[in-house]
């Protein structure tokens, strides 16, 4: 069904303006049809009566997403990873060192660093990439100063809101690292498995990093295994995340992730993997029964690009394969994956 205003003249202004804007020079017409959406959706705020202060709320949302898309949209062909972590950390601190150690060295791989812009363990992993290798998705608060000296301005994004924060964070994120902090790193660590768990994000490598000796982890791992004696998680969710004290095994996890995997992508009930390179039938063939169990129905196989890709042009040039995956093992998706990415480890 279309999703457009019943009233014919506000229908028809509508259409008028996006044209009139889509026809403007630098503009994307392919994607008219959701500027129309989205103005629609602001008229219908006004139909239902919304109050004022959820007006605003959303207003600010959007605008928040809008900007935070435009900084990202030019580097897009760089990989990027999050590191979250408590801005209470001193330069002194062995994680700060850590921070500051993984920051440079994933830079020099060609690696940008996202992080929250403050202190702490953000700073010192700004620091450690440098200012041109890194971004600040900065969260306005009335106690804490803006962004840290180790940001260039153009890189750095200012919100209001928490959630449309972490929405830029998983979006533009190809990978994350966690290191120790307090209830805002422990929310993006239990956010960040629950979308993966769940298969509202794409598959990421999840690593909890910590200074040899300092504990941080342990009582997390503790957690996590009392949630699986309880059966309130599975075995293979353990699979979503690494916990390492070592900058080398960090960052070995990450480009190892990606050393063939590329990508995923649903179109209809079947999943997609796009992959750096192509893989021999053989493997293919020991993926079919080694996961047989995440299958829905026929078999893993090589495949082209699907009509939907070619349509968005979505990375129609890589090899895939395809599958009836049961939408709900990602922590087996996980070792699916890690599978693929054997040979070149």
């Amino acid at each position: 069904m279309t999703y457009r205003m019943r009233d014919n003249d506000i229908r028809a202004a509508v259409e008028q303006l996006v044209d009139l804007a889509a026809s403007k020079e630098g503009a994307n017409s392919d994607d008219a049809d959701l500027v129309s959406e989205i103005i629609t959706t602001a008229l219908l705020l006004l139909r239902d009566g919304t109050g004022r202060g959820d007006m605003k709320m959303m207003n600010t949302a959007l605008k928040e997403l809008r900007y935070s898309s435009l900084v990202f949209r030019d580097f897009q062909q760089y990989r990027k990873v999050a590191v979250y972590g408590s801005a209470r950390t001193g330069p002194d601190d062995p994680n700060y060192a850590l921070a500051e150690e993984f920051g440079r060295r994933i830079a020099e791989r060609d690696w940008m660093v996202i992080t929250g812009a403050g202190p702490g363990i953000m700073e010192a992993a700004n620091k450690g990439a440098g200012s041109e290798a890194s971004f600040g998705v900065n969260i306005r608060l009335p106690f804490e100063a803006g962004a840290n000296e180790y940001l260039s301005p153009g890189k750095v994004i200012n919100f209001k809101y928490f959630f449309t924060r972490k929405v830029q964070f998983v979006k533009e994120s190809d990978a994350f690292v966690l290191m120790p902090g307090g209830w805002g790193t422990m929310d993006e660590a239990f956010e960040l498995l629950t979308l993966i768990q769940t298969g509202k994000s794409d598959m990421h490598p999840i690593v909890l990093l910590e200074a040899e000796g300092t504990g941080y982890w342990d009582p997390w791992v503790e957690l996590c295994e009392s949630l699986l004696d309880k059966g309130m998680i599975s075995e293979a969710d353990l699979n979503l995340y690494r916990i390492t004290h070592d900058v080398d095994a960090a960052i070995d996890e990450i480009l190892r992730f990606f050393s063939v995997y590329h990508s995923q992508r649903f179109v209809r009930d079947l999943l997609i993997l796009r992959l750096e390179d192509d893989v021999p039938d053989s493997l293919v063939a020991e993926l079919n029964n080694e996961f047989s169990d995440i299958i829905v129905s026929g078999k893993i196989a090589k495949m082209a690009a699907t009509e939907a890709e070619v349509d968005t042009d979505d990375n129609v040039d890589l090899p895939r394969l395809g599958f009836h995956f049961d939408r709900r093992s990602f922590g087996r998706l996980r070792l699916l994956i890690d599978r693929l990415n054997e040979d070149r480890s």
